[in-house]
């Protein structure tokens, strides 16, 4: 797995605070209710193994040298300049992932996430705390789930916005990350609706939903955004796009996998959530054509 160098790994850290602590600076005035939803969307945006953050700097890395030429010659401050605009635009696809996490939970009715209460869950014990019965609680938790996906979505979405690059290549990135909402939310709305199907859908439509639903955001966009910086040709990004939506459809079969399989550790939430969901993934698609397909079929 690629991994972030020390440096690398405080710039996007730096990034993610700031914006996470602009947030709360500003929540902190609005009373306690924002305050504390402030703080769980920091505490939703913690941690995490910065995937799509070391794969735009990698993306960028490659490809910036090989177009700085032989030398690789660079003034201190452009070198710096250019250091924290791919750290800022980094951290923005951490929070873009985040903002999608939240709403994912949510949409799944989890209320753990690596093993300990997610937003939802959070604000449902808060709402117990006040004397809430349990539906109000659940429907406090529900809305403060949206919320804090929301503020994450603009968080990150401004941190492109604002990110100290070329015209062009902040056109770019505004591009590439407006197409990589789209076609994830469209994915996660084919995703929820097929589970609401009795039939199941044929395997190369459900291969689809798993690429758009992770693979747009989590492969694509990222790398994509890192050669938008790095002013790569048209040709390296083309390839690199295609390459990309492979290794996010590999990433989201893991993901399928530790879903139904997986142990509470690996997972972060109580196992084979996937099937009570009966959630029509790939690899439904795939036992549909083996001998027990009819005692899956019916426990689904």
């Amino acid at each position: 797995m690629i991994a972030l160098s020390p440096a690398d790994r405080a710039g996007v850290d730096d990034a993610i605070a700031a914006a996470l602590d602009r947030l709360q600076a500003r929540a902190a005035a609005l009373g306690d209710g924002a305050g504390a939803l402030a703080s769980a969307v920091a505490h939703a945006a913690g941690g995490g193994k910065r995937v799509r953050p070391a794969l735009v700097i990698t993306a960028y890395r490659a490809l910036a040298d090989g177009a700085d030429g032989a030398d690789g010659a660079g003034d201190a401050q452009g070198d710096a300049r250019a250091d924290a605009a791919v750290w800022q635009t980094a951290a923005a696809f951490e929070l873009l992932h985040s903002a999608f996490v939240v709403h994912d939970d949510l949409i799944d009715r989890d209320l753990e996430r690596r093993g300990e209460p997610n937003v939802a869950g959070r604000f449902r014990v808060r709402a117990g705390h006040y004397g809430a019965a349990a539906d109000d609680a659940a429907l406090v938790g529900d809305a403060a789930a949206v919320l804090a996906g929301d503020l994450l979505l603009f968080e990150a979405t401004r941190l492109i916005a604002t990110v100290d690059a070329e015209p062009a290549a902040r056109d770019a990135l505004l591009q590439i990350f407006d197409d990589a909402i789209l076609v994830s939310a469209a994915g996660e709305l084919a995703d929820v609706e097929n589970a609401a199907r009795t039939d199941v859908p044929d395997t190369d439509a459900l291969l689809g939903v798993a690429h758009d639903k992770t693979a747009a955001y989590s492969f694509e966009a990222p790398l994509l955004a890192g050669a938008a910086l790095a002013g790569a040709s048209a040709p390296a990004r083309a390839a690199l796009g295609a390459a990309a939506g492979d290794l996010g459809l590999a990433f989201q079969l893991v993901d399928d996998l530790i879903g139904t399989f997986g142990t509470r550790r690996q997972a972060g939430r109580a196992p084979g959530a996937d099937l009570r969901e009966a959630k029509r993934t790939p690899l439904i698609g795939f036992a549909r054509g083996g001998d027990a397909w009819p005692q899956v079929r019916s426990a689904l």
